[in-house]
């Protein structure tokens, strides 16, 4: 019997561009990187705002590509910034879609992407799904303690392609992820951390918790911090945007790239050495608390994100944690991989989707 042949979109939204890709089963036809002026995004209010500029972009990219909407199976769009939702697939609906739109838990460009999925699949007739998203939390009930009861520790990590990478490298180990402990860090703009139990991300580091990175401050001594916050200096948006945005690479050598960093220490720039040198090691730190979670019983360590593509940074990393488990580098990003995979296996029944709900279900 012939396979029956499913053709994927999938739409993963940044802050300047929006990437998509086409997928003919698990095959990749096309990936694009539609990039948007940024003169064009300064005159929206909002990221949902974008939605009818950034739908219009992927088309013309399609159309330009002789690629026909009408030839789709289903859409598959990043998950934004949703309530606490369970790993996998959830079916996107004009509820969610509303939720992204109207009432978002933050203002991320990862909102678009289930709101442009169904936009594009509900006039077709066709599903549209996101997976794995970014608010995916399966903590332990012992990792949700901050030490204040009015801050509870959330679940918040880059779990799309945390959760695929650690899925290739269990295959290629000969394993399923559901066999193995994995501590998998996602090392981008934000580096973020997280333990995986048999299948299941029981804690994480948050961006926020964790090393700091190109653009984020991550763990920061609290006193000082709420010292800073009450000195007058920072108004509120200010003080978010000096831990978010500003803090970091920018904040120490004025640039959020790994590439200028490394050109510069090889020009024999001492303090960009030591900043990056100083990444490394938090990131490294990271990853040996989070073994503890599952008593040093860790089977493989993996290493993602566009800067695990440096093997100066990952080398400083790896000799860090090695003697804790087996050091495995996935560079790079696999979100439009991830999402296509994911949808792909709900539409030929290996996975059900779930379906999301403000409303808990009755008892």
């Amino acid at each position: 019997m012939a396979e029956t042949i499913y053709r994927i979109l999938s739409i993963n939204p940044g802050s300047t561009s929006t990437k998509i890709a086409v997928y003919e089963n698990d095959r990749e036809l096309l990936r694009k990187n539609v990039s948007h002026d940024a003169a064009e995004l300064a005159k929206y209010k909002s990221m949902v705002d974008q939605l009818p500029m950034r739908k219009e972009a992927i088309r013309a990219c399609l159309l330009e590509e002789n690629f026909v909407l009408a030839g789709l199976s289903a859409v598959a769009g990043r998950g934004g910034k949703l309530p606490p939702l369970k790993r996998g697939a959830y079916r996107v609906t004009q509820e969610m879609a509303d939720f992204l739109t109207y009432r978002p838990i933050d203002e991320h460009a990862s909102n678009l992407g289930a709101i442009i999925a169904y936009s594009i699949a509900e006039p077709l007739g066709i599903p549209s799904f996101i997976y794995d998203a970014v608010v995916v939390d399966e903590l332990a009930e012992v990792a949700r303690y901050s030490g204040v009861p009015e801050l509870t520790r959330r679940a918040a990590c880059h779990v799309l392609n945390m959760r695929a990478v650690s899925r290739k490298v269990a295959e290629k180990r000969g394993g399923k992820l559901e066999d193995l402990n994995i501590v998998v860090t996602h090392m981008g703009g934000g580096i973020t951390a997280a333990v995986i139990s048999k299948g299941r991300m029981i804690d994480v580091l948050t961006d926020e918790e964790g090393a700091f990175s190109p653009e984020r401050a991550g763990r920061v001594p609290c006193r000082q911090l709420v010292d800073l916050c009450y000195s007058g200096k920072l108004e509120h948006k200010a003080a978010i945007r000096r831990m978010r945005g500003n803090g970091g690479l920018i904040a120490y050598l004025g640039t959020n790239s790994a590439l200028d960093v490394e050109a510069r220490i090889r020009q024999g720039d001492k303090e960009a050495e030591s900043v990056y040198y100083a990444m490394a090691y938090q990131t490294a730190k990271g990853i040996g608390e989070l073994a503890t979670v599952v008593n040093g019983e860790v089977d493989v360590i993996i290493l993602t994100g566009a800067i695990a593509y440096s093997q100066l940074f990952t080398d400083w990393v790896a000799a860090r944690v090695n003697f804790i488990a087996p050091v495995e580098i996935v560079a790079g990003e696999n979100e439009l991989e991830a999402l296509a995979l994911g949808a792909l296996r709900v539409l030929k029944g290996e996975e059900t989707a779930r379906e999301f709900s403000l409303v808990p279900p009755s008892v």
